[in-house]
Protein backbone atom coordinates (compact mmCIF):
# COMPACT_ATOMS: atom_id res chain seq x y z
CA UNK A 1 0.00 0.00 0.00
CA UNK A 2 1.27 3.08 -0.72
CA UNK A 3 2.30 5.78 1.79
CA UNK A 4 -0.71 8.69 0.04
CA UNK A 5 -3.06 6.00 -0.02
CA UNK A 6 -2.21 5.15 4.04
CA UNK A 7 -2.43 8.90 4.87
CA UNK A 8 -5.78 9.31 3.32
CA UNK A 9 -7.02 6.57 5.12
CA UNK A 10 -5.78 7.92 8.49
CA UNK A 11 -7.09 11.24 7.42
CA UNK A 12 -10.59 9.87 7.16
CA UNK A 13 -10.35 7.75 10.10
CA UNK A 14 -9.38 10.70 12.67
CA UNK A 15 -12.24 13.18 10.80
CA UNK A 16 -14.40 10.33 11.43
CA UNK A 17 -13.35 10.13 14.88
CA UNK A 18 -14.09 14.21 15.61
CA UNK A 19 -17.78 13.70 13.72
CA UNK A 20 -18.02 10.83 16.47
CA UNK A 21 -17.14 12.79 19.54
CA UNK A 22 -19.28 15.78 18.06
CA UNK A 23 -22.08 13.63 17.21
CA UNK A 24 -22.04 11.87 21.01
CA UNK A 25 -21.66 15.21 22.43
CA UNK A 26 -24.35 16.77 20.69
CA UNK A 27 -27.21 14.26 20.62
CA UNK A 28 -26.24 14.01 24.54
CA UNK A 29 -26.71 18.06 24.98
CA UNK A 30 -29.42 18.64 22.11
CA UNK A 31 -31.72 15.73 23.67
CA UNK A 32 -31.90 17.16 27.24
CA UNK A 33 -33.28 20.45 25.48
CA UNK A 34 -35.65 19.06 24.10
CA UNK A 35 -36.64 17.08 27.35
CA UNK A 36 -36.35 20.36 29.41
CA UNK A 37 -38.92 21.70 26.93
CA UNK A 38 -41.10 19.09 27.07
CA UNK A 39 -44.17 21.57 28.53
CA UNK A 40 -43.65 23.71 25.31
CA UNK A 41 -45.89 23.28 22.19
CA UNK A 42 -44.91 20.71 19.31
CA UNK A 43 -43.98 23.13 16.85
CA UNK A 44 -41.03 24.75 19.15
CA UNK A 45 -40.02 21.39 20.14
CA UNK A 46 -39.66 21.27 16.28
CA UNK A 47 -38.09 24.30 15.90
CA UNK A 48 -35.21 22.77 17.95
CA UNK A 49 -34.67 19.54 16.48
CA UNK A 50 -34.04 21.58 13.16
CA UNK A 51 -31.53 23.89 14.64
CA UNK A 52 -29.74 20.31 16.09
CA UNK A 53 -30.16 19.10 12.68
CA UNK A 54 -28.40 22.17 10.79
CA UNK A 55 -25.79 22.25 13.44
CA UNK A 56 -25.13 18.52 12.54
CA UNK A 57 -25.11 18.45 8.66
CA UNK A 58 -22.99 21.57 8.92
CA UNK A 59 -20.32 19.81 11.24
CA UNK A 60 -20.64 17.09 9.20
CA UNK A 61 -19.62 19.19 6.07
CA UNK A 62 -17.09 21.16 7.96
CA UNK A 63 -15.32 17.67 9.20
CA UNK A 64 -15.54 14.95 7.02
CA UNK A 65 -16.86 17.10 3.90
CA UNK A 66 -19.66 16.26 3.21
CA UNK A 67 -22.44 18.33 1.19
CA UNK A 68 -25.67 17.72 -0.64
CA UNK A 69 -27.31 19.01 -3.55
CA UNK A 70 -31.12 18.98 -3.69
CA UNK A 71 -33.33 18.14 -7.11
CA UNK A 72 -36.82 18.58 -7.17
CA UNK A 73 -37.77 20.86 -4.73
CA UNK A 74 -40.92 22.31 -6.84
CA UNK A 75 -42.52 19.34 -6.49
CA UNK A 76 -42.84 19.90 -2.91
CA UNK A 77 -46.45 21.43 -1.86
CA UNK A 78 -46.68 24.38 -0.05
CA UNK A 79 -50.32 24.20 0.53
CA UNK A 80 -50.69 20.63 1.85
CA UNK A 81 -48.80 17.76 3.48
CA UNK A 82 -48.64 14.21 2.18
CA UNK A 83 -46.73 11.18 3.10
CA UNK A 84 -42.92 11.11 2.37
CA UNK A 85 -41.72 7.22 0.82
CA UNK A 86 -37.71 7.32 0.59
CA UNK A 87 -35.20 5.28 0.04
CA UNK A 88 -33.06 4.22 2.95
CA UNK A 89 -29.46 3.60 2.98
CA UNK A 90 -28.04 5.75 5.69
CA UNK A 91 -28.62 7.33 8.69
CA UNK A 92 -27.98 10.66 6.98
CA UNK A 93 -31.46 11.20 5.53
CA UNK A 94 -32.90 10.58 8.95
CA UNK A 95 -31.04 14.04 9.63
CA UNK A 96 -31.91 15.85 6.64
CA UNK A 97 -35.39 15.00 5.54
CA UNK A 98 -37.00 16.93 8.83
CA UNK A 99 -35.51 19.94 7.01
CA UNK A 100 -37.28 19.82 4.09
CA UNK A 101 -40.46 18.54 5.61
CA UNK A 102 -41.11 20.19 8.76
CA UNK A 103 -42.99 19.01 11.84
CA UNK A 104 -43.08 15.66 10.27
CA UNK A 105 -44.18 12.52 12.43
CA UNK A 106 -41.74 9.76 11.46
CA UNK A 107 -42.94 5.89 11.16
CA UNK A 108 -40.69 4.21 13.63
CA UNK A 109 -40.25 1.07 15.75
CA UNK A 110 -41.15 1.80 19.25
CA UNK A 111 -37.95 0.53 20.69
CA UNK A 112 -35.42 3.76 19.19
CA UNK A 113 -37.47 5.68 21.81
CA UNK A 114 -36.22 3.77 24.43
CA UNK A 115 -32.60 4.68 23.34
CA UNK A 116 -30.88 6.88 26.28
CA UNK A 117 -30.87 10.91 25.46
CA UNK A 118 -31.43 9.95 21.49
CA UNK A 119 -34.80 8.12 22.25
CA UNK A 120 -36.20 10.39 24.66
CA UNK A 121 -35.53 13.21 22.61
CA UNK A 122 -36.91 11.03 19.37
CA UNK A 123 -40.17 10.72 21.50
CA UNK A 124 -41.02 13.74 22.81
CA UNK A 125 -41.04 15.17 18.75
CA UNK A 126 -44.52 12.83 18.56
CA UNK A 127 -43.72 10.40 16.00
CA UNK A 128 -45.64 7.40 15.15
CA UNK A 129 -43.85 4.78 16.64
CA UNK A 130 -45.52 1.32 16.33
CA UNK A 131 -45.09 -2.38 17.92
CA UNK A 132 -43.41 -4.46 14.56
CA UNK A 133 -44.23 -7.94 16.00
CA UNK A 134 -47.70 -7.32 15.96
CA UNK A 135 -48.63 -6.96 12.48
CA UNK A 136 -52.47 -5.94 12.15
CA UNK A 137 -52.04 -3.54 15.34
CA UNK A 138 -49.20 -1.92 13.84
CA UNK A 139 -51.14 -1.24 10.67
CA UNK A 140 -54.16 0.28 12.41
CA UNK A 141 -51.74 2.20 14.76
CA UNK A 142 -50.20 3.97 11.35
CA UNK A 143 -53.48 4.67 9.82
CA UNK A 144 -55.12 5.77 12.71
CA UNK A 145 -52.28 7.92 13.96
CA UNK A 146 -50.97 9.02 10.07
CA UNK A 147 -54.16 10.50 9.73
CA UNK A 148 -54.06 12.76 12.40
CA UNK A 149 -51.00 14.00 11.94
CA UNK A 150 -51.88 14.70 8.23
CA UNK A 151 -54.91 16.67 8.93
CA UNK A 152 -52.87 18.55 11.30
CA UNK A 153 -50.74 19.66 8.56
CA UNK A 154 -47.81 17.13 9.06
CA UNK A 155 -46.23 15.54 7.14
CA UNK A 156 -45.76 11.86 7.36
CA UNK A 157 -42.14 10.09 6.77
CA UNK A 158 -41.89 6.44 6.12
CA UNK A 159 -38.75 3.88 4.82
CA UNK A 160 -41.00 1.76 3.27
CA UNK A 161 -37.37 -0.42 3.07
CA UNK A 162 -37.76 -1.01 6.96
CA UNK A 163 -34.06 -0.93 6.85
CA UNK A 164 -30.72 0.85 5.89
CA UNK A 165 -29.81 -1.15 2.15
CA UNK A 166 -26.15 -1.47 0.89
CA UNK A 167 -25.76 0.83 -2.25
CA UNK A 168 -26.92 -1.18 -5.00
CA UNK A 169 -29.38 -3.43 -3.25
CA UNK A 170 -33.15 -3.18 -3.78
CA UNK A 171 -34.91 -4.10 -0.19
CA UNK A 172 -38.35 -5.26 0.40
CA UNK A 173 -40.94 -2.14 0.06
CA UNK A 174 -43.67 -2.92 3.23
CA UNK A 175 -47.26 -1.34 2.25
CA UNK A 176 -47.67 1.14 5.00
CA UNK A 177 -47.24 4.44 3.85
CA UNK A 178 -48.53 3.73 0.49
CA UNK A 179 -51.70 2.30 2.75
CA UNK A 180 -51.73 5.13 4.82
CA UNK A 181 -51.95 7.70 1.71
CA UNK A 182 -55.19 5.27 -0.03
CA UNK A 183 -56.53 5.36 2.86
CA UNK A 184 -56.68 9.26 3.85
CA UNK A 185 -56.46 10.39 0.13
CA UNK A 186 -53.01 12.37 0.92
CA UNK A 187 -50.50 12.19 -2.08
CA UNK A 188 -47.23 10.44 -1.80
CA UNK A 189 -43.68 12.13 -2.44
CA UNK A 190 -41.19 10.12 -3.64
CA UNK A 191 -37.24 10.03 -2.25
CA UNK A 192 -34.18 8.79 -3.86
CA UNK A 193 -30.96 9.86 -2.33
CA UNK A 194 -27.00 8.09 -2.63
CA UNK A 195 -26.22 9.07 0.85
CA UNK A 196 -24.99 5.35 1.71
CA UNK A 197 -21.43 6.40 -0.82
CA UNK A 198 -20.81 8.61 1.80
CA UNK A 199 -21.87 7.67 4.71
CA UNK A 200 -22.12 3.44 4.52
CA UNK A 201 -24.96 1.82 6.76
CA UNK A 202 -22.35 0.18 9.22
CA UNK A 203 -19.41 1.53 8.22
CA UNK A 204 -17.44 3.93 10.72
CA UNK A 205 -15.21 5.83 8.21
CA UNK A 206 -16.98 8.10 6.04
CA UNK A 207 -16.22 9.72 3.00
CA UNK A 208 -16.34 13.13 1.33
CA UNK A 209 -18.27 13.98 -1.57
CA UNK A 210 -21.72 15.04 -2.05
CA UNK A 211 -24.96 13.57 -1.42
CA UNK A 212 -27.54 13.74 -4.47
CA UNK A 213 -31.19 14.06 -3.33
CA UNK A 214 -34.39 14.32 -5.89
CA UNK A 215 -37.68 14.45 -4.79
CA UNK A 216 -40.02 12.81 -7.50
CA UNK A 217 -43.24 14.34 -8.46
CA UNK A 218 -46.30 13.86 -6.08
CA UNK A 219 -48.31 10.70 -7.08
CA UNK A 220 -51.73 11.39 -6.88
CA UNK A 221 -53.86 8.47 -4.13
CA UNK A 222 -57.68 9.76 -4.93
CA UNK A 223 -59.74 6.24 -5.50
CA UNK A 224 -56.34 4.29 -6.09
CA UNK A 225 -55.51 1.11 -4.96
CA UNK A 226 -52.46 0.87 -2.04
CA UNK A 227 -51.01 -1.40 -4.41
CA UNK A 228 -50.94 0.38 -7.47
CA UNK A 229 -49.43 3.45 -5.06
CA UNK A 230 -46.83 1.54 -3.37
CA UNK A 231 -45.38 0.16 -7.19
CA UNK A 232 -45.57 3.80 -8.61
CA UNK A 233 -43.35 5.02 -5.91
CA UNK A 234 -41.19 2.29 -5.63
CA UNK A 235 -40.66 2.33 -9.76
CA UNK A 236 -39.51 5.91 -9.79
CA UNK A 237 -36.89 5.64 -6.48
CA UNK A 238 -35.84 2.63 -7.53
CA UNK A 239 -34.83 3.75 -11.79
CA UNK A 240 -33.68 7.23 -10.16
CA UNK A 241 -31.48 5.66 -7.96
CA UNK A 242 -29.78 3.91 -10.75
CA UNK A 243 -29.16 7.57 -12.14
CA UNK A 244 -27.35 8.33 -9.22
Amino acid sequence: MSYPLRKNKTLLLCRSLIFWMYSLFSICLFSVIVVCSCMLPLRIRHAEVRAFLRSHLFMLNYICQINYRVEGLSHIPIDRGGVVLCKHQSTWETFFLPLLFHDPAIILKRELCWIPFFGWGLALIDPISINRSHKTSAMEQIITKGRKCLQNGRWVIIFPEGTRMPVGKEGHYKSGGARLATATGYPVIPVAHNAGRYWPRRKFIKQPGTIQVVIGPLIDTQNRTTESVLKEAKTWIENTMKLL
